[in-house]
């Protein structure tokens, strides 16, 4: 099937800016912290509750959004998504206590689950050989994101407060919520399938209970799913308390927290693209391609961090060399897994297939930030990260290696069917 190519990247446009802004809301709070707390006069374990809340909710609500996603139209549930998060966001800047924060900032998290259908949309617009490419510029939202939160709260936090700063990303949501509905239309699920390229109409595939089943009996899917589970731990940590630990620990004023982490995350978004880049290149190669990159990155981050966050307080300028470092290896394996995901799963259980992948991870790492305020609270924030990131990173790792061996019979399995589809299709066509 042809393709427009100018609206494909007009499409992958509203969705760059859609994560961007919705990750620059969700993620706003970690810079946010410390004012939130001295609001409410709360410790650590209250406020790690705060974030565990709104990951719970939103890994509840995974399995409903993926089905909701693979039976009706993604961009008009993507457009009732966005205005979710913008009224969800202004229900939190209105609380006037800490229980009613807790639960408006928990509600927050229903329209988080909704990033199975936006790559699932995204797939029937790209082809497999550039999908690592495309999510890992999709996935730069999530520290870009991070950084645009924390200019937003360095400048206008102290200014304006931390409510009036969720009032504007609020409204933004709502705005791009119309953008959406208005201008992204709904592509036959499968279009971008090599398979299918020669075809010009297709047979409608419906999600299936059936074949959603199946997914239960991929070996390699389930062992990304494993991966999953603790694969996430280390970034809900890091997310969530990294700048608690700079402030209170490293001792760093809001100005040094600034110089520190932009440049990291400048290069953390850099490594989602390079990430997915390699897995592309390596996956032309050989099946294993992207499973052996996100390998590399997950074992070579846990062995970074370590390092980095050994460095003496008074070496800050080693410490931010290092941890510039390691920011460029840790996602290497986010835009992979994703694209492995969809290269063994059929077009319309994609949505699905990458909820139960988001189900498991957050349903495991959504006690991450509370888990960590706990140790924290009993040792230290540094023992905090370090424990929960590297250990989970390692056993992640185990994992990656087993998928890798598996992964090509898989694969393989997809390609067939979608042959035989596109057989029965042309002969259907002929007649």
């Amino acid at each position: 099937m042809r393709r427009r190519t100018g609206y494909r990247w007009f499409v992958f446009s509203v969705f760059f800016i859609f994560m961007l802004l919705h990750q620059s809301d969700r993620l706003l709070i970690g810079p946010l912290t410390t004012p939130i707390m001295e609001t409410f006069g709360i410790d650590e374990v209250q406020m790690g509750a705060v974030f565990t809340g709104a990951l719970l909710v939103s890994a509840i609500l995974f399995p409903l959004w993926g089905y909701l996603f693979d039976r009706y139209s993604r961009a008009k549930l993507l457009a009732l998504a966005s205005a979710i998060w913008g009224s969800t966001t202004w229900l939190s800047a209105l609380a006037p206590t800490y229980p009613t924060f807790l639960v408006t900032r928990a509600s927050t998290g229903v329209d988080d689950s909704s990033y199975p259908g936006l790559f699932s949309l995204i797939s029937d617009y790209f082809g497999p050989k550039m999908r690592g490419k495309v999510y890992g510029l999709l996935q730069l939202t999530q520290p870009l994101g991070y950084m645009i939160g924390l200019l937003v709260a360095t400048l206008l936090g102290g200014f304006l407060g931390w409510r009036s700063v969720f009032y504007i990303t609020g409204s933004l949501g709502l705005v791009l919520a119309l953008v959406i509905l208005l201008g992204v239309r709904e592509p036959p699920r499968g279009q971008s399938e090599p398979e299918m390229e020669d075809l010009e109409k297709m047979v409608v595939h419906r999600f299936d209970k059936r074949i959603a089943a199946g997914l239960f009996k991929k070996r390699s899917l389930l062992l990304l799913f494993a991966q999953g589970f603790v694969g996430v731990f280390p970034w809900n940590v890091i997310t969530y308390w990294i700048f608690r630990y700079l402030e209170t620990e490293r001792g760093y004023d809001a100005n040094t927290i600034l110089i520190t982490m932009a440049p990291a995350i400048l290069v953390l978004a850099s490594g989602y693209f390079v990430g997915g880049a390699l897995g592309d290149f390596f996956f032309r190669r050989t099946p294993r391609g992207r499973m052996l990159v996100a390998l590399v990155g997950v074992l070579t981050g846990a062995i970074l961090l370590y390092f980095t966050f050994n460095i003496p307080v008074e070496d800050a300028r080693m410490f931010s060399i290092m941890l510039i470092v390691t920011a460029l290896f840790i996602p290497f394996a986010s835009p992979n897994v994703i694209a492995t995901v969809y290269d063994i799963t059929l077009p319309e259980i994609r949505s699905t297939a990458l909820s139960i992948q988001y189900f498991i991870e957050d349903g495991g790492a959504a006690i991450a930030p509370l888990l960590a305020g706990i140790i924290a609270k009993s040792y230290s924030l540094e023992t905090a990260i370090l424990v929960i990131c590297v250990s989970a990173w390692l056993l992640g790792a185990f994992f990656l290696a087993f998928t890798a061996y598996l992964v090509p019979r898989d694969i393989q399995t997809l390609r067939t069917q979608m042959r035989d589809r596109a057989e029965a299709e042309k002969s259907i066509q002929s007649v």
